[in-house]
């Protein structure tokens, strides 16, 4: 018998081995995607079409029946559990939003039905492509979205920062994000689209270019949040009492101007403050000063919605403002920080299917995905369907309906009637009529065929790539180039790159030639369709062209000393800085007091080392010569003024102060440095160092040679 157990021995060894490999086998083929393969749905469906949304006709809205664009973005929006899959990293704030006057005209919205209407909001910035542990100066676009607590119910505003954007139609949604995010391999790189996924991705297209152009320029490096502008990226409808029926645009115009952050700035705050943006914000509220936007809208009567030579419905596509200007209707100010980041600013759900009578959605492909989507994902990533429950997605309008019981219920519903129509309960729920303020969708024909198929209103992908281009400063421009070069740069498939500056010679042959150069690749042709066009340029486009507001409020100044300080120079500079509405630090090589010349003591509020220039918007050396000798030793107050030089920041100097900025090279004799002022006394800093900040950045003089900082 132990024979013939042991003669057995190997077979059952192999027989017990064989499940295990085929197992091994089976999950191979359950995680890898072999190239050439037939794309299918998870039922093993081949798919014709990924590209398009079903809808009814090539311009009409996306079907329910689209259960491939259901199983698609079904998937994606249950990825992540619980960390957002996009707009994860974020920072919010309470505020208010008055209107100037009644719209009544274009909107039966109540809360745009009067002037001096005051609604409470909840605003959410974010990032969208990295994670919640990311930096917040990532070259990104940023979320903008306002839920506004309305009489009528929770209307949400959900935009960027970028009034364009990828994609056309939401099925590729997943796509584009999935090629965004670091490589599923490594799980790198984080936050950055510096790779070869994105990259190939964006080469394949071309509907891209345009929103390219936007992450490639400095509005994907905000200053702050309270210099960002905000857009509603989609077309809307705005529906009045008489039923009539507008297209529009909606606009967030930021009463400090628009400015960003330079890009080697940018990177250094990522490793010394990550939390810039949302520590900013927070201080901001705290102190006072309070951020605040217009609200601006372009409206179109729904006969002109043809006659611009692109489609409204495209979301990749603006509404110049030289052709329908913006029409500022409300200002938004944010006065209250969050009590509690989880609670609020974590658990706030958006969804741009949350409006209010008067204001409806349109068939733009991209927007009528979204509506399936934003509900979708909060079922997972808040628990179930009653996230309107928590109290900060609370409506603060009434709330009546049969939902009843889930996951998280906190409503205790009482009474025998979950249903409707009921006889049982008197008097009954029931809807509203449109006349007494109920919801009804906006009145507009929808005919079509059941197609597949991108409407040819969608085809151009180049024309406001270039205008986009053309309208930037030569600064501007050579940011753009800059940050091509370095993205491009980065990437290890050389067919993916040479495939980039197909698309861009497109938009430019300057661009294209510019970004080449160093990447060691010819420029092809352009197409003959849409090579070397010029137009006007749209100063709305570009940050710098246009004016910037005279104001300096809320602008942040270090002031450099240390002991020896001309005391009572500085306490005058502070003083005339703080009137203009400037906030003022001291920095010094210590903490504590600074002993003074005159023997007044002086308050250090940071240190020199740990508080860097990034984090200011400009820079002044106070008087006192034996305070400015020890700083010229110093060589972290050489590098202070030197980086601050170089982001193009103005720099002052009250009288010997300057000798400062000419140990750090720069120049205070001779021709004027733009940007650069010395006052001999602090009555002259307003039409100098003040004149200055009014410009935010000097970018006439940043270039690489000017200082190596």
């Amino acid at each position: 018998m132990a024979q013939n157990a042991a003669a057995q021995q190997p077979a059952a060894i192999a027989a017990a081995a064989t499940p295990i490999a085929d197992k091994a086998q089976d999950l191979a083929h359950e995680t890898t995607v072999d190239a050439g393969q037939a794309l299918t749905s998870n039922q093993g469906l081949k798919i014709a079409d990924n590209q398009n949304t079903l809808r009814a006709g090539p311009r009409g809205p996306a079907l329910l029946e689209d259960q491939l664009f259901r199983e698609k973005m079904t998937a994606f929006d249950h990825e992540r559990i619980p960390e957002r899959v996009v707009h994860a990293r974020g920072a919010a704030a309470h505020g208010v939003f008055e209107t100037y006057a009644s719209q009544a005209a274009i909107t039966r919205a109540g809360f745009l039905g009067a002037g001096g209407k005051k609604t409470p909001v909840f605003v959410r910035f974010s990032t969208v492509a990295g994670s919640r542990g990311s930096a917040d100066t990532a070259r990104d676009v940023r979320g903008f979205a306002v839920k506004f607590y309305t009489d009528e119910g929770n209307y949400d505003l959900v935009g960027n920062n970028i009034p364009v954007f990828f994609i056309q139609d939401a099925i590729k949604f997943p796509d584009l994000i999935h090629a965004a995010k670091p490589e599923p391999d490594r799980e790198i790189p984080q936050a950055s689209t510096a790779h070869d996924t994105f990259w190939d991705f964006i080469s394949l297209v071309p509907e891209s270019t345009h929103m390219v152009m936007w992450i490639m320029s400095d509005r994907a490096l905000p200053r702050s949040y309270a210099m960002m502008e905000g857009f509603g990226v989609h077309s809307f409808r705005l529906t009045n009492a008489q039923g009539t029926s507008r297209l529009v645009k909606f606009h967030w115009k930021p009463l400090k101007g628009v400015h960003g952050l330079a890009w080697d700035e940018a990177q250094k705050l990522a490793g010394k403050d990550p939390d810039f943006h949302r520590r900013d914000l927070a201080d901001a509220i705290a102190t006072g000063d309070f951020p605040e936007w217009e609200l601006g809208v372009q409206v179109v009567e729904e006969a002109d919605a043809n006659r611009f030579g692109f489609d409204l419905l495209d979301s990749t596509k603006l509404l110049p403002e030289e052709i329908v200007p913006v029409r500022p209707i409300g200002k938004m100010t944010l006065n209250r920080n969050p009590d509690n980041y989880f609670a609020e600013t974590e658990q706030v759900a958006f969804h741009t299917g949350n409006l209010v009578p008067g204001i409806d959605v349109t068939e733009d492909p991209l927007l009528q995905g979204r509506m399936f989507s934003y509900v979708d994902t909060q079922l997972t990533r808040l628990g179930g369907p009653n996230f309107h429950e928590i109290p900060i997605n609370r409506a603060l309008a009434p709330v009546h309906n049969m939902n009843r019981d889930g996951f998280h219920r906190q409503t205790i519903a009482k009474g025998r009637v979950n249903y409707e129509p009921s006889s049982i309960d008197v008097p009954p729920i029931r809807e509203v009529p449109a006349a007494n303020g109920g919801f009804v969708t906006a009145q507009v024909p929808v005919a079509g065929v059941k197609v597949r198929h991108r409407s040819e209103t969608f085809a151009d992908h180049y024309s406001q790539a270039t205008l986009f281009w053309q309208s930037q400063t030569p600064p501007e421009q050579q940011h753009i180039v800059e940050a091509l070069q370095f993205e491009l740069g980065k990437l290890t498939v050389p067919a993916v790159r040479a495939r980039m500056l197909s698309n861009l010679v497109n938009v430019d042959r300057e661009l294209a030639t510019r970004v080449a150069a160093v990447l060691g690749v010819a420029v092809p042709a352009a197409s003959p369709r849409n090579g070397n066009k010029r137009y006007a340029p749209s100063p709305a486009l570009s940050m710098i062209a246009r004016a910037n507001p005279k104001s300096v409020v809320g602008r942040k100044v270090a002031i450099l000393a240390t002991d020896g300080v001309d005391g009572d120079g500085l306490q005058a500079v502070k003083a005339m800085l703080v009137r203009a509405g400037v906030m003022v630090k001291v920095l010094a090589p210590h903490l504590g007091s600074l002993w003074s010349a005159g023997g007044t003591p002086v308050a250090v509020d940071e240190l020199i080392v740990t508080t860097p220039s990034l984090v200011f918007d400009a820079v002044f050396v106070a008087a006192g010569a034996d305070s400015v000798a020890a700083l010229r030793a110093s060589g972290d107050a050489i590098d202070y003024v030197r980086e601050a030089f170089r982001h193009a920041k103005p720099l002052g100097a009250l009288a010997d102060g300057a000798g400062l900025l000419a140990a750090a090279g720069i120049s205070t004799t001779g021709a004027k440095v733009p940007g650069v002022s010395v006052a001999s006394q602090p009555a002259e800093l307003s039409q100098g160092f003040i004149a200055d900040m009014t410009m935010h950045r000097h970018w006439d003089r940043a270039v690489k040679s000017a200082l190596a900082a």
